[in-house]
């Protein structure tokens, strides 16, 4: 595969996209080449699986560009000893990256439609150390907490402190996107004993965490 013309969309995709905007941890190129992005779309949507966008997954959410899936990754400086807390599950593909790369993912989504779908997915991909929870992402997982990291995939207005102070252990990581819709900045948070440093990644876009710690719906 040493021209880009050989390369399968999804290898095209991981170069292009990822790997020349300076994601560079292999163990997270590896587990993002282990899970079939296009296997998170519609058979209808497949085209666009590699598109170097977020995409629409119905009721209102999205699929997150695949760069910004790296380097939310990337920046959770996962272990195979860890366990993650996601909220937000979406279409599932976030989650069975970090399914690869921890050892137990917990995941909630508010939406029972897309966390069937999802869960649907990694069961036939043989994914099996993933938890499951619909409801409330803002209310966490108290009675799986404390974790070594916390993801979020849709945007609170301001840090969830009490979430992330509460089921976040001390020196663990979180990373996340805060603001409104327009105006939103992708963080990732250390939790220091009671306090939170936080370091901004970039500029992103995602849609609004609704609930407890979020926006209201």
């Amino acid at each position: 595969m040493n021209q880009v013309g050989e390369m399968s969309p999804q290898e095209q995709m991981i170069q292009s996209q990822i790997v020349d905007r300076g994601i560079r941890e292999e163990s997270v190129l590896a587990a993002i080449r282990a899970v079939p992005r296009d296997r998170f779309f519609a058979p209808d949507d497949r085209d666009g699986a590699f598109d170097d966008r977020a995409a629409p997954i119905g009721h209102g959410q999205t699929i997150s560009q695949p760069y910004i899936v790296a380097l939310m990754t990337q920046a959770l400086d996962l272990r195979p000893t860890h366990r993650v807390l996601e909220i937000g599950t979406g279409s599932g593909y976030q989650t069975a990256i970090l399914a690869h790369l921890a050892a137990q993912v917990h995941t909630i989504e508010r939406v029972k439609p897309l966390l069937d779908i999802a869960w649907e997915r990694l069961m036939a991909m043989g994914i099996r150390n993933v938890h499951w929870r619909y409801g409330d992402g803002g209310l966490g997982w108290p009675e799986a907490a404390p974790f070594d990291r916390m993801i979020i995939t849709a945007a609170p207005p301001d840090l969830p402190k009490r979430l992330l102070t509460t089921q976040l252990k001390d020196r663990g990581l979180a990373v996340l996107p805060v603001g409104p819709l327009d105006d939103q900045m992708l963080v990732q948070v250390r939790r220091i004993g009671d306090g939170l440093v936080s370091t901004n990644l970039c500029g992103c876009r995602f849609v609004k965490m609704v609930g407890q710690e979020g926006w209201r719906s």
